[in-house]
């Protein structure tokens, strides 16, 4: 019986994480106060090319409701078939935050690749980042500023 390599090494990435009594990030692990803003949009600040190129998606997002880190909407998109990119958009100032990759191959089972909460700053990524040959679950955190991985709880190193 032949085992492909990449079984194995899935094997030992989730047993390493295992035998140092590591456990996935969870929502609750980065919790943040919802903000209920009532306000109208302040005019919304493109830090980068590419969310100056996404400008009516992330327009059209930004009058959502809050639903991501306590007051940010974070805007999807597709980028081809399979493929979803993102920002975080702040409902307070208007500045955009780009996801610094695009999103594709994801497992058969998830229905969205990005799983967020507005209670918290964790974004949790399935499926490839950048089209690589690298799959898997990614932990993000977000400080306002920049998508940070791998996300770290407090206290630790």
């Amino acid at each position: 019986m032949r085992v492909h390599p990449l079984l194995i090494a899935s094997l030992i990435a989730v047993l390493s994480g295992a035998a140092r009594g590591e456990a996935d990030p969870r929502f609750a692990d980065c919790p943040v106060p919802v903000e209920n803003i009532h306000t109208s949009m302040p005019r919304l600040q493109y830090g980068d090319a590419q969310s100056r190129h996404y400008k009516t998606a992330i327009r059209d997002a930004a009058r959502g409701p809050v639903n991501f880190a306590g007051h940010y909407v974070l805007a999807t998109w597709g980028c081809g078939a399979g493929c979803v990119m993102a920002a975080a958009i702040d409902k307070k100032t208007g500045r955009v935050t780009s996801l610094p990759f695009t999103v594709s191959d994801w497992p058969l089972d998830v229905t969205e690749p990005l799983s967020y909460r507005a209670d918290s700053c964790i974004l949790v990524v399935r499926g490839s980042r950048n089209e690589s040959a690298a799959h898997g679950t990614y932990y993000y955190g977000f400080d306002g500023k920049a998508f940070t991985f791998p996300f770290m709880r407090q206290g630790h190193e």
